[in-house]
């Protein structure tokens, strides 16, 4: 605020009062960005740092805590547990989120009506919901009620009640901000309403609805309470994720950094930096799948489209040549036919 205050006080002097005010407006920007980005860099830095003796062990990556205690060194156990316990997890929540939170902001943005804004008030209510809550939602319901077992399945069901209203509402806001006139050119050349949402709507879209999915993503895989209630804890490594419980990256985290023990503790933010660099790895992967711009085409697909531009001029070639032989066969007997006329 100090230097705020002084940099306004030196504008001031040579700049009027609506210059003094948009130099200021952009200076508090520019501070408050690099705020955030500094934040972000103690934090990461911070994980990594108290994290870096686990992590420049291998074991740590390819084995469990099934040998691994209190007392052991870094040389025994790690995190392999978590990683598949995390992927299968997430997998499943993005299976189960992704179409439901893609139809749903279509229904929300394309067909408006009274049923639609109560649908709306809901999933915006939704997005507030605390964590625990959808674990104790899922674990009455699918466990108690259904008498499912701790599980990946019932973890990836309470990751899918966090994710879902956050998918639903970010999509919904990209989907409306595809220009109308889209819409009435794709009607107006005789397409239906589904052709129209599917061939031009969602393809427009595509980056943003990417960028729901993985807002969504990053509610849902750093989540503990849920976990801990549906899927419950393990040292061992659970591939299986229809029975016995499963282990998770910062369900792993929370449970080693609560130990006395400086090993646990380090193994603990390794587990959280490596939670980190597979988040980034999905990120990444999510953008180079859905991050380009409406119709800007994949070396794939644009390989297909030259081989299919390939077929199409051979086949017009071989019907003009079938063409012109038909003629040439016509003309040829319609000469004969007059010749014996003729004679």
């Amino acid at each position: 605020m100090l230097f705020l205050g002084i940099y306004a006080l030196l504008v001031s002097i040579d700049e009027s009062g609506p210059a003094v005010r948009d130099r200021l407006a952009a200076v508090m920007i520019y501070s408050l960005a690099f705020l955030m980005l500094l934040a972000l860099v103690v934090v990461v830095s911070f994980t990594f740092i108290r994290g870096r003796d686990a992590l420049f062990h291998l074991n740590f990556y390819y084995e469990d805590m099934r040998a691994a205690g209190p007392l052991q060194s870094l040389d025994i156990g790690g995190v392999r547990h978590g990683i598949i316990g995390t992927l299968e997890q997430i997998g499943m929540a993005l299976a189960i989120t992704m179409p439901l939170g893609i139809v749903g902001a279509v229904f929300l943005s394309e067909l408006p009506g009274p049923y639609s804004r109560f649908v709306r008030t809901i999933v915006e209510a939704m997005t507030a919901l605390p964590s625990i809550v959808a674990g104790l939602f899922v674990y009455g319901t699918v466990i108690l009620t259904l008498g499912v077992p701790l599980s990946g399945v019932a973890g990836s069901i309470a990751l899918s009640v966090m994710m879902l209203p956050i998918i639903i509402r970010a999509a919904d806001v990209v989907i409306r901000l595809v220009p109308g006139s889209l819409r009435e050119a794709s009607l107006a050349l005789g397409a239906s309403q589904w052709r129209t949402i599917w061939h031009v709507v969602l393809p427009t879209a595509r980056s943003g609805i990417t960028t729901a999915v993985i807002l969504g993503t990053a509610r849902g895989i750093g989540e503990t309470s849920p976990v801990l209630l549906t899927v419950g804890a393990t040292a061992v490594t659970n591939i299986n994720p229809t029975a016995n419980p499963q282990m998770s990256l910062p369900l792993l985290t929370f449970q080693l950094v609560r130990t006395p023990s400086d090993t646990m503790i380090s193994r603990g933010f390794g587990a959280a930096a490596v939670l980190m660099m597979l988040v980034l790895f999905l990120f990444v992967l999510a953008r180079l799948i859905g991050g380009r711009i409406p119709g800007q085409l994949t070396r794939g697909q644009r390989r297909r489209r030259v081989r299919a531009s390939y077929r199409d001029a051979r086949r017009y070639a071989a019907r003009e040549h079938a063409r012109r032989a038909s003629a040439a066969q016509t003309y040829s007997t319609g000469s004969t036919d007059s010749r014996e006329l003729s004679i």
